[in-house]
């Protein structure tokens, strides 16, 4: 481990050894790694599932600091594994892997209530699933199986800017006790197969690992050119923008209470990233739909009566999204029973119920619904690049205009008086 700690690295990761290996506990832990074979569709998500297991294996046995010292924000490991035989039907041969500043990322899994065990399961246990959302940078999304994570695909420029901000970012999640809209970020790691390196992060999940969302928007507080295409609309569940929801007419309805704090919780993060002179980041909204999802349920239940399909006990065909067949679960496949449109708030952290005003012959109340709200995609620094969009965009649409580029400060602003707008 650059940069202190002290894991072991050798070309076969199973030669690797450690002042604990003669213990049995440590001879355990490779019999268990054997057991995983890290199936996935395409060898970089093999080699992702093998990195993130080995990795979390080895910081077990690294000691928890009482602080994390300077050094810590630049450290990183690194494993480069040779010709190994080991699982070769899913395993490239040859492959890299590095996880930067791992203390640093404990540190935060452990301030967002997030198990280390847990998270090491929902990453390795069957491989992530792909999913159709890509931004305008062309990166790429997954969920992990039991969709409790987000991995996207990032630039090397994201990976500088991670540590450019990771130190107050750190520093803004303590103070904040992880009371945040802003990404939970549980681990970054570069992944070289075939000489071609890949750069992941792994986020929390916005939206829920159990309740279906109906609509999604990704909203700025701008209006210029923030309409969803063609292409886009025509997909399943196509990520709407800010004119999409005006011109729909849609509405966060929420209650005063539940504003009130969604508010002051993003005028804090906000005004935080503004300090960092970051912008460009955007407010993801995902709508549930109770009576919708009710009436898919039936609909799916009618369904597997008449298959008499085997399920989970919850409207699930198996392997929907719980453990795979030959595993144990974990809790969170064994969740209690929930009521339409409940969820654990320890688990969907992002969620908020619709006011609760359903009266009965009141065509004008809010439709019972659960909002699913945060921040995405803070990783862009107001630079050279935004400066030169900006003066562009200006001699486009005109001084007076509302165009997304603009400095940080006035994108705050803006995104916040807009969000303070929608939200009822």
């Amino acid at each position: 481990l650059r940069g202190g700690g002290n894991f072991c690295f050798t070309k076969m990761a199973a030669n690797c050894t450690t002042s604990a290996s003669k213990t049995k506990t440590k001879k355990k832990h490779f019999v268990a790694q054997k057991v995983k074979l890290f199936r996935a569709s395409e060898p970089l998500l093999s080699v992702l599932m093998w990195g993130v297991n080995h990795t979390i294996n080895e910081l077990s046995h690294v000691q928890i600091p009482v602080m994390l010292m300077p050094d810590d924000f630049k450290a990183y490991s690194k494993i480069k594994v040779d010709n190994h035989l080991f699982n070769k039907e899913n395993l490239p041969s040859r492959f890299k892997f590095k996880e930067y500043c791992p203390m640093v990322f404990r540190n935060l899994r452990e301030r967002f209530s997030i198990d280390d065990q847990d998270y090491q399961n929902s990453v390795t246990r069957s491989a992530p699933l792909n999913s159709d959302a890509q931004n305008r940078m062309g990166a790429r999304f997954l969920t992990t199986y039991d969709k409790r994570f987000v991995i996207k695909t990032i630039t090397s420029e994201d990976v500088a800017e991670m540590h450019n901000i990771l130190k107050k970012y750190h520093q803004y999640i303590v103070e904040c006790h992880g009371n945040t809209l802003l990404p939970q970020f549980l681990g970054m790691y570069r992944l070289t197969v075939d000489g071609v390196e890949t750069y992941m992060t792994v986020t929390r999940n916005v939206f829920s690992h159990r309740l279906t969302v109906h609509r999604k928007y990704d909203l700025k507080g701008s209006t210029v050119s923030r309409e969803a295409s063609g292409k886009e609309k025509a997909k399943e569940l196509p990520t709407l923008k800010d004119n999409d929801f005006l011109n729909e007419g849609q509405r966060i309805q929420i209650g005063d209470e539940n504003k009130k704090m969604f508010l002051d919780k993003l005028k804090r993060d906000v005004e935080f990233l503004a300090q960092l002179k970051i912008m460009d980041y955007s407010l993801l909204v995902g709508i549930h739909d109770v009576d919708r999802a009710e009436q898919e349920e039936m609909e799916v239940e009618e369904k597997g009566d008449e298959e008499d399909c085997e399920n989970d006990g919850m409207g699930h065909p198996v392997g929907s999204y719980g453990t795979p067949p030959d595993s144990p679960g974990n809790m969170l496949n064994f969740p209690r029973i929930f009521g339409p449109g409940e969820f654990d708030p320890t688990v969907d952290v992002y969620a908020i119920k619709s006011h609760d005003i359903i009266l009965a012959n009141f065509p004008d109340a809010p439709r019972k619904e659960v909002f699913f709200m945060a921040i995405i995609d803070i990783l862009t620094h107001y630079d050279a690049k935004k400066k030169a969009a900006h003066a562009a965009k200006t001699v486009k649409h005109g001084a007076g205009a509302e165009i997304s580029t603009v400095n940080p400060e006035q994108y705050s602003k803006r995104f916040l008086e807009f969000m303070s707008n929608i939200i009822t």
